[in-house]
């Protein structure tokens, strides 16, 4: 049975490029019928960052990545000495400055085939080191840890991010030591900045928490995530999750590192706000922002609905439907003002109180006196852009929106 694993460390909170990991990990199980597991790597006790593991929790469950089995490394650690003792025992691993170091072999190639590209990949070993696998508290090391959960745990396929490929060696030496069949090893390229630099905080490497809170849909973050280095091929990119799980497969792969491109994510969230209906988008908007829940409920959904195909993110609602709802904060020019009583004029003179008639009566008032929309929209709003002002007046209503103009002159 396939069966693969997510290893976090409590020691940050992930950004989008280990939940890309985590993601194909899940994938890949769901798609074999095989098992999704997490492993919480908390033995560097020193760096644990409070409020870490709690976030790795919620970062799956809002994705709806849900672990099939859950372990935590702190309440393992018999184990963990276990096996270094019976390290010792066998004469691969020596005591020093009260920590277990193991003794690599020299004049040995360890090498092994890549799922992702289908390589070998093959080192000298004479190149490593030897290297600590129990700290002296008693706490073993990220390669002694790996290799004994990862065989106790059955697990199948190691998907892990390129950075792995150095340690890969010592867990291949560990495995032969302990007489132990390794898994199959699948090293991801890593995600890069659009300068081709490794992805930072200023190309974007935020946790998937903080673009949920920037008005992501998770629909659109996971869509997002798996053509980061993943292709169905063809031309498909829009994904369910059921369409990602069923084709899913390692051998499609990019063995490229793909480019963050903050662009393609704020599209593909576009087009997921646009599937929405409106009563789901306006819930989810409205949950966004309280004090979004005070606006009349009819005039609320007539804005989404008007908002809907111009907007990236959720909240990008709350920037298009301030300056309307709220009263602007605008002092007017002797010029403007002048506008505005013509436009006071017309439309208390519009009998039928919609968008045409509305867009007529702007019209006139701009052509006569040689101005653009945008000093119109200020003169109404405060901002020189946003929502169609015809459809956005009309939806406000006539009464609101004369009373607007009165309280400006």
């Amino acid at each position: 049975m396939v069966r693969v694993r997510i290893a976090p460390s409590p020691t940050g909170i992930p950004h989008i490029g280990n939940t890309r990991t985590a993601l194909f990990n899940y994938l890949f199980a769901k798609h074999n019928q095989g098992k999704f597991i997490l492993r919480i790597e908390d033995t560097d006790q020193k760096r644990i960052v409070p409020g870490a593991k709690e976030a790795i929790v919620e970062i799956l469950t809002w994705l709806g990545l849900f672990p099939d089995e859950q372990y935590t490394q702190s309440e393992r650690l018999s184990l963990y000495k276990e096996h270094a003792e019976l390290l010792i025992k066998k004469a691969i691993a020596y005591k020093k400055d009260g920590a277990v170091w193991v003794r690599v072999n020299t004049g040995a190639a360890i090498a092994w085939d890549d799922a992702i590209g289908n390589k070998k990949i093959q080192f000298n070993s004479n190149d490593i080191e030897d290297f600590v696998v129990l700290k002296s508290d008693g706490f073993p090391t990220y390669h002694l840890a790996s290799v004994v959960d990862d065989h106790l745990t059955e697990i199948s396929h190691v998907i892990r991010g390129q950075e792995w490929i150095s340690s890969t060696p010592k867990h291949l030496f560990l495995y032969e030591s302990f007489g132990w069949k390794p898994p199959i090893f699948a090293h991801l390229p890593v995600i890069l900045g659009p300068d081709k630099a490794k992805l930072s905080k200023r190309h974007g490497a935020k946790s998937v928490l903080d673009y949920r809170d920037e008005g992501y849909l998770k629909e659109a973050l996971l869509n997002f995530m798996v053509i980061l280095g993943w292709s169905p091929g063809g031309d498909k990119e829009i994904m369910s999750m059921d369409e990602m799980a069923q084709l899913f497969d390692l051998k499609n792969v990019n063995t490229a590192n793909p480019i963050f491109d903050i662009g393609k994510l704020q599209w593909l969230n576009g087009v997921y706000i646009r599937q929405l209906g409106i009563d789901e988008l306006s819930e989810k908007i409205k949950n966004k922002n309280e004090k979004l829940k005070r606006i009349n409920e009819k005039i609320f959904k007539k804005l989404v609905e008007l908002a809907q195909s111009r907007m990236k993110t959720l909240n990008e609602f709350d920037e298009l439907v301030a300056p309307i709802v709220e009263e602007p904060k605008v002092v007017l020019s002797q010029n403007e003002k002048e506008l505005a009583r013509k436009l006071n004029v017309g439309f208390s003179s519009i009998v039928h109180w919609e968008s045409n008639a509305i867009f007529t009566t702007i019209k006139k008032v701009m052509q006569e006196a040689q101005v653009r929309m945008p000093v119109m929209y200020r003169i109404m709003t405060g901002k020189e852009s946003g929502l169609p002002l015809p459809q956005v007046l009309e939806i406000i209503g006539k009464e609101k929106v004369l009373e607007r103009l009165q309280k400006l002159l």
